[in-house]
């Protein structure tokens, strides 16, 4: 059996329209994909990232080895994903560490800069010091992590 053309149904407008809401709203979310990063192209629209159930704060393992020393910056610092922890050197030889997890939401942070630890999710920013809210909407204080330096080598504790 054949069907000519004028057998097949004529879509509605409604139809249409909603089709091609559909193809534009998947495009848009296509663009908002991930970055090079792993945090998603635009943070204001990232999704709220929570640890997963068992998983703590700082989710990385005690004894893991995370970096040298000289590869944290003096007044700055360096964000171990994997590991889930911020570490930090506010002053020369002095090393701090912190969850990587804002206390707003549980976005991971994703750049220290200015001497703040920052969470592009809703602008929270926190001290490299003692991770104390520098910008809301933070509630608390980043948690604080365990580390050893043992000479020039940095380990969760």
């Amino acid at each position: 059996m054949t069907i000519s053309k004028e057998q097949l149904p004529t879509p509605s407008r409604r139809s249409v329209v909603t089709a091609a809401g559909v193809v534009s709203l998947a495009a848009a979310l296509a663009a908002c994909g991930e970055s090079d990063d792993g945090y998603g192209s635009d943070p204001a629209a990232e999704q709220e990232q929570k640890p997963e159930e068992g998983e703590e704060a700082a989710g990385g393992a005690a004894g893991a080895a995370l970096a040298r020393t000289s590869e944290i910056p003096v007044g700055g610092g360096k964000i171990f994903k994997k590991e889930g922890v911020v570490v930090t050197q506010p002053t020369e030889g002095e090393f701090k560490a912190f969850s990587n997890r804002c206390t707003h939401k549980q976005c991971p942070v994703t750049s220290i800069e200015g001497g703040t630890i920052n969470c592009p999710c809703h602008g929270s920013k926190f001290s490299i010091a003692d991770g104390s809210v520098k910008a809301s909407p933070a509630p608390k204080p980043l948690p604080a992590a365990e580390i050893k330096v043992d000479g020039d080598s940095i380990t969760l504790a």
